[in-house]
């Protein structure tokens, strides 16, 4: 599903990212750890295309990625950020619609969805509420049913618990692995915590001064 090889990046005269080779096959979930400045959010980017790579080839699901339209990628993939990135006006529901109405499914579709998935993570009841109201933990797992709503292929967390506690931390996380063995999606975990990768058994990539290897 993630295909890295030899994947470089520089910015001005900093390598960020050095020969980068790593691979996460359909349905696995997997973790890339490595400490702040490592180069983790940079690699995300170059996955999604906010940025491009300088070398190297990066294919998502069998195909190089500039054959894609941006939009068309991004469909193919949800992303989960340590600031939930929740709308304050909208809803519970809404905020999880929302990702369903940008690319035009038809609303009884999507609201069926969501309200699947709130009921999956124990948010049903919340459906109608503003996420200001809701806890850390709670707004992360809304952050999680929107990234699954429109049943992408891949899903890539970047920090998804760098907000919250050790306690919840843990939690979501177990969250996460058990959706994305339910749902079939690869999972890419990006992470700075040693502790969480290993509290999970799971392949683990390390990115460590630019480079990546697979931890053994």
């Amino acid at each position: 599903m993630i295909h890295l090889e030899n994947v470089s990046k520089r910015f001005e005269q900093e390598s960020v990212l050095c020969d980068v080779n790593l691979h996460v096959a359909p349905g696995e979930f997997a973790f890339l750890q490595g400490r702040s400045g490592s180069g983790k959010s940079t690699l995300v980017k170059l996955l999604y295309r906010e940025i491009e790579r300088d070398t190297g080839s990066i294919l998502i699901d069998g195909v190089l990625i500039e054959t894609y339209p941006k939009y068309e990628l991004r469909r193919k993939m949800g992303v989960i950020f340590q600031s939930f990135d929740l709308l304050e006006r909208k809803t519970v529901l809404e905020n999880v619609m929302l990702a369903g109405q940008v690319i035009g499914r038809e609303a009884k579709e999507i609201e069926a969805e969501a309200l699947r998935l709130l009921k999956r993570v124990g948010l049903e009841k919340k459906a109608n509420v503003r996420p200001t109201v809701l806890s850390g933990g709670q707004q992360q797992r809304v952050a999680i049913v929107r990234a699954l709503l429109n049943k992408p292929k891949l899903i890539l967390a970047d920090e998804p618990t760098g907000n919250l506690d050790p306690e919840t931390a843990s939690e979501v996380l177990r969250l996460l692995r058990e959706l994305q063995q339910e749902e079939g999606v690869a999972m890419l975990v990006i992470t700075h915590s040693e502790q969480l990768v290993q509290s999970f058994s799971a392949k683990s990539w390390v990115l460590d001064k630019g480079n990546v290897y697979e931890r053994q």
